[in-house]
């Protein structure tokens, strides 16, 4: 926060453009200052006025008694540059810019927005927008904003919420207030013609008295900022959840391989960030609800759920949503089992979820002792409590949850269905997260447990990540797809398994190279204008004498003519079959925002149809390649499907971390990598088809 503590946390604030009708938008400002209590110097600044709600008005910047921290700008755009030159001479450390008709509306504004930044970067002052609402810092009364949000209280908080939009950033800063979600700080970013949303949260992250950070996304611009800041977050504790729209809209540019036709940016977007922690909101609800139980609640040390209601179709819902979601509805010791059989009436449910029926109301400790007993379980990490309404029982039950809270050490919130509003103050003014509904809750939980996991392996595998090497790569000086031999021979420098390969540039070549490798072979068509052989027909499998290797290669080179009539031809592949039970695809993309990501999924022929796959910023360690591998829908066939053994994880890990780290090596003259398919078996992995792509 240090470098942005004048804009933040401000001694002085000057207001150019400053009106004495105080509900105008030039004018509101002064008013917030004056009504919540601001307790720094303010100046007015209007040549009209001499005098503003008691305040000497200043006619100018140079006027100024001293230099202000913190201006806000409220002038007409055609005037916004010489207010930030007027600052700069007067020695002026940061702005926030209301106006509006700069970059928004074409190239003359966007020419005007570069002007203003260059003259503040001249002068060292740091801006936050134009065209945007400001910011409020609730800690500290700094109300530098002309939005609604401000006309209601605006009690401080342990949350930060930064908003690339103004007025649906006002909508979710409203509705945080209605849950009694204090946020320490509003900030809207507008254009960002200097600082960004990535240096704002960095900032509010530092103070203390943030627990958790809160953002709504229209895009990223800087993708290696992002990566830090949630490195960052995840290092001091502090969870971030984001809500970024666009998922949709944004698909992948033609691309060569596999990875670059999936690489669209929201599926990137959507890994980096999961890799790194931070959890992606749904729409507004979805993020308050992570916010409210990831702001008042401990991390869990497992994925095992326990569920009490007093409604057994409800619990139903919520095993249901659980599974869905990654959660595991742990099953119940027998011990925990009969001590709560000992509690719970007869027409209860003992099981998970655990049913203590609607029995608890007149006798309150059914609930206190039934949360006890499941939450002391072994296999349960966090809990969740269902009810509904309870109009007449509301002070009885804060008092129920209030000793539940002073017993229990594992986490656990409430899931309150139509719950008054008396109850819903209660339970907040106690710390305890109150959620609307079943699946609301449960999806609230489940990120609660991802953000727990990923930091706990995040603080484990600190040292390995450190630690982890680049390859030193000598890439061939072309553009375009690189030879399957080239690619080979790159990528075993690398400790990246291939199988072997000879190129056969004729039949009595290529049964040379099959009487060496030894028969079954593969025989496939190496051109570099046939990048997808299959789509060619361009390969032939399990070829297992010379005869119809023979065969085999005349119908490839016809295959190949037949498809591109001016392809170049450099012969053949001939390989030996390899062996595998399951097929995968590993990948790398250079993805404009991120960098080299990499990315996991079950492969073959048929990888964009299902589009099973998993993304990170590269480079990962195997702990992290594991738990890419952990993340895949289809992950059960890892195990072991119809008699065949499990996968070797281990060696598969390895390979995924290799290939990161080539990508991470390789720089931005990778295009695209594509090792497609993997064979995946008991006895380590293998890629028998590789296309890369070089700039």
């Amino acid at each position: 926060m240090n470098s942005l503590k004048a804009l933040l946390s401000p001694a002085s604030i000057a207001i150019l453009g400053a009106s004495a009708e105080l509900n105008k938008v030039n004018g509101r400002t002064l008013r917030f200052l004056l009504e919540k209590g601001y307790r720094g110097r303010i100046f007015p600044v209007n040549p009209k006025y001499e005098t503003i709600a008691g305040l000497r008005c200043y006619p100018n910047v140079a006027a100024l008694p001293e230099a202000p921290d913190l201006a806000v700008i409220a002038v007409p755009a055609a005037h916004v540059l010489s207010s930030v030159r007027e600052l700069g001479k007067r020695g002026g450390r940061s702005a926030v810019i209301f106006s509006s008709g700069f970059a928004e509306l074409g190239e003359a504004g966007r020419n005007l927005e570069h002007e203003i930044t260059a003259a503040a970067h001249e002068s060292g002052i740091r801006l936050c927008g134009p065209n945007c609402l400001g910011l409020i810092n609730a800690w500290d009364q700094v109300i530098a904003t002309f939005g609604q949000f401000a006309e209601g209280p605006t009690p401080p908080g342990p949350v930060a919420f930064v908003t690339q939009s103004g007025a649906f950033g006002t909508a979710i800063a409203a509705l945080a207030r209605r849950r009694r979600l204090g946020l320490g700080y509003f900030i809207n970013t507008g254009n960002e013609c200097d600082i960004d949303f990535v240096q704002m949260m960095q900032a509010v992250l530092s103070d203390e008295r943030i627990l958790v950070g809160a953002g709504y996304l229209e895009g990223v611009r800087d993708g290696a900022g992002l990566k830090a800041l949630a490195a960052h977050a995840l290092d001091i504790g502090k969870p971030l959840t984001l809500t970024k729209v666009g998922s949709t809209s944004a698909g992948a540019k033609a691309a060569a391989s596999h990875t670059g036709a999936l690489a669209g940016s929201d599926v990137v977007f959507d890994g980096v960030i999961r890799g790194l922690g931070i959890t992606r909101a749904r729409n507004e609800e979805h993020m308050l609800d992570i916010v409210e139980v990831l702001g008042n609640s401990k991390l869990p040390e497992g994925r095992g759920l326990g569920i009490v209601t007093q409604s057994g179709g409800a619990g139903v819902l919520m095993a249901d949503r659980a599974e869905e979601m990654g959660l595991q509805v742990a099953e119940l010791s027998p011990q925990t089992r009969t001590a709560l059989a000992g509690v719970i009436p007869a027409f209860g449910t003992t099981g998970n979820p655990v049913d203590v029926t609607g029995q608890f109301v007149s006798d309150p400790n059914l609930l206190l002792d039934s949360m006890r007993i499941m939450m002391d379980d072994p296999q349960v990490h966090v809990g969740i409590v269902w009810l509904q309404l309870m109009d007449a029982h509301v002070d009885r039950l804060a008092e129920i949850f209030q000793r539940i809270k002073a017993l229990l050490a594992k986490p656990w919130i409430v899931c309150w269905v139509a719950a008054p509003d008396e109850a819903l103050a209660k339970m907040r003014e106690l710390g305890i997260p109150v959620l609307r509904g079943a699946e609301p809750a449960v999806d609230a939980v489940a990120s609660l447990v991802h953000y727990a996991e990923v930091r706990r392996h995040w603080l484990a595998d600190a040292p390995v990540r450190h630690a982890l090497q680049l390859p030193e790569l000598d890439l061939p000086a072309q553009r375009g797809p690189v030879s399957s031999m080239d690619g080979q021979a790159l990528l075993q420098a690398c400790g990246i398994p291939t199988a072997t390969a000879k190129l056969a540039k004729t039949a009595d070549e290529a049964v040379a190279a099959a009487r060496m490798l030894g028969y079954p072979v593969v025989l496939k068509i190496e051109s570099p204008d046939i990048l997808h052989k299959t789509e060619a027909k361009g390969v032939a499998l399990n070829l297992k004498d010379e005869s119809a290797l023979r065969t085999a290669h005349e119908q490839l080179l016809t295959n190949a003519r037949q498809y591109k009539s001016d392809a170049r031809i450099s012969g053949v592949l001939v390989q030996a079959m390899a062996q595998g039970d399951v097929e995968l695809v590993i990948g790398l993309k250079r993805d404009p925002v991120f960098g080299p990501v990499v990315m996991v999924g079950l492969g073959g022929v048929l990888i964009e149809v299902f589009k099973d796959v998993v993304f990170r910023a590269a480079p990962v360690t195997e702990h992290e390649a594991l738990r890419m591998l952990d993340e895949l829908k289809s992950r059960i066939m890892l195990d072991g499907v119809r008699g065949k053994p499990p996968v070797d994880k281990a060696a598969l890990a390895r390979m995924i971390s290799a290939v990161s780290r080539f990508g991470a090596a390789a720089g931005p003259r990778l295009t695209e990598l594509d090792l497609n398919p993997v064979l995946a078996g008991s006895q380590g992995v293998t890629a028998v088809d590789w296309l890369m792509v070089l700039d």
